[in-house]
């Protein structure tokens, strides 16, 4: 007997800054002003999807002690936007990054129970750590917390979080639209934890919104990382998008499952992925190296370099070859508040293997940068990269695709109206939504329905 086919979910990531977008493209609107969230968000619901993803930004990344470039048009709040957006749409799942270093689980629990109740169960929380004290700095709190901590703090975040949540109970309510909530039960929304980094008791002041609690993503790759998933999300964002790079990290989170008495089902992972369509596949090929370029700058290739070397290398030619010099591996980095120098964490041996790769291929700095970091997921017409993801997901690389494309706002329309329709005809997406909250969407079970929690 066959397997039967698996159901792919699509999301889509509003893109806001960061070395995806291809700025100088005259099509590109504004990073900042709503009616670029509300025609991303439409087009996305217009398609379908999931759920919108937003990053968060807490301080403005700099290099060389000045702002980097791609961050001067700012980064609003993410529950500000995700609020505005519930008003805009009837069924895309609103998801949204919120750290849980420099937050505080009430306050947090809070906006998110309140975005539950006002988009009618649409919210999902993407919970991440810090590992930057440069971001820190514009909190009370500061500083900088080791790994274990960093996950250890979340782990327990979370787990606050849900209690609050959990503190109202469906038996312990009386809805009346006339006259608002009323308490059966004097505790309902009591509350009291004590543990290694909170110490907190009181009354949560929202009831249980529609759907308990929000859907919860995690993002982190180390071991830490993949076992806090494992524990205590929903899905898992994952950078992991080829297929073999795919399926082995789809098999080592989805393993780790049963440690915490969860089912396989019970935690999806979702690979980002960029795109480029175009309608044959040689003209996507033509259309990608073009794309390539225009992300990676001169003036961009250098500062990519800039994270390895830990150097001011504005004074070479990006034209030109690598440098000689090797990096400085002093405590003290150039950049501040980029994820890309925790990629790089043996800069030596990054430089020398860069240096070959440049020789071997006659590769400038600008090459180099372009071939070793911005390749897109998938290329080719709309048959093409809907017979590849449906491909990825049947083969278990990943259970869907989290889409970054390369123009904001309208980066997504070519995809809903061009490949939507063929996975839709393959029986493999949805043609319309057939529930009303982001759980149903994600063929999750409603925390009060099936106890899936895990003790904390």
């Amino acid at each position: 007997m066959s397997k039967p086919l698996k159901q792919i979910h699509l999301a889509a990531h509003f893109p806001g800054v960061n070395n995806t977008t291809v700025w100088s493209d005259p099509k590109a609107g504004s990073h900042i002003e709503f009616s670029s969230f509300v025609h991303f968000a439409r087009t996305a619901e217009r398609a379908k999807f999931d759920f919108l993803f937003l990053a968060e930004g807490l301080r403005l990344r700099e290099q060389g002690g000045k702002i980097y470039d791609l961050d001067v048009v700012g980064r609003p709040d993410t529950f500000t936007v995700l609020a505005a957006l519930a008003a805009v749409t009837d069924h895309l799942g609103l998801t949204g990054t919120i750290n849980s270093t420099f937050n505080e689980p009430y306050e947090v629990a809070r906006q998110f129970a309140s975005l539950d109740h006002l988009s009618g169960g649409r919210s999902a929380w993407n919970v991440v750590t810090s590992w930057d004290a440069f971001t820190g700095e514009n909190f009370r709190r500061g500083g900088f917390l080791l790994q274990e901590e960093r996950y250890s703090r979340a782990k327990e975040f979370l787990a606050t979080a849900n209690e609050l949540f959990d503190s109202w109970r469906g038996d312990e309510i009386l809805a009346d639209g006339a006259t608002g909530v009323f308490l059966r039960d004097a505790k309902a929304g009591s509350f009291v934890h004590s543990g290694q980094h909170f110490d907190i008791h009181g009354q949560f002041d929202v009831p249980r919104s529609p759907q308990g609690r929000p859907v919860v993503f995690q993002a982190g790759d180390s071991q830490e990382g993949r076992e806090f998933a494992a524990s205590s999300a929903d899905a898992i964002f994952s950078r992991h998008a080829t297929l073999e790079a795919g399926q082995a990290f789809y098999t080592d989170v989805k393993k780790r499952l049963s440690t915490y008495g969860r089912r396989h089902d019970q935690l999806l992972i979702l690979p980002a992925a960029s795109f480029v369509l175009a309608d044959t596949d040689a003209e996507a090929e033509e259309l990608a190296r073009e794309v390539r370029r225009h992300q990676v700058s001169g003036a961009t290739a250098l500062k990519h370099l800039e994270f390895v070397w830990n150097r001011d290398l504005s004074h070479y030619d990006p034209e030109g070859p690598l440098p000689d010099v090797d990096p400085d591996v002093g405590d003290d980095h150039i950049s501040k508040g980029r994820a890309q120098v925790r990629m790089y964490r043996d800069p030596l041996t990054t430089a020398r293997e860069w240096r070959e790769l440049a020789a071997a291929n006659d590769w400038s700095i600008r090459d180099l940068v372009i071939n070793t970091g911005n390749r897109q997921t998938f290329v080719g017409s709309p048959a093409t990269i809907a017979t590849t993801i449906n491909d990825h997901v049947q083969a278990d690389a990943s259970d869907g695709f989290i889409l970054v494309p390369h123009i904001t706002p309208i980066g997504l329309d070519g995809f809903a109206d061009k490949v939507v329709p063929l996975l839709q005809e393959r029986g493999v997406f949805r043609t319309e939504y057939e529930g009303t909250t982001l759980r149903d969407h994600l063929g999750l079970t409603h925390p009060d329905s099936v106890d899936d929690r895990v003790a904390s």
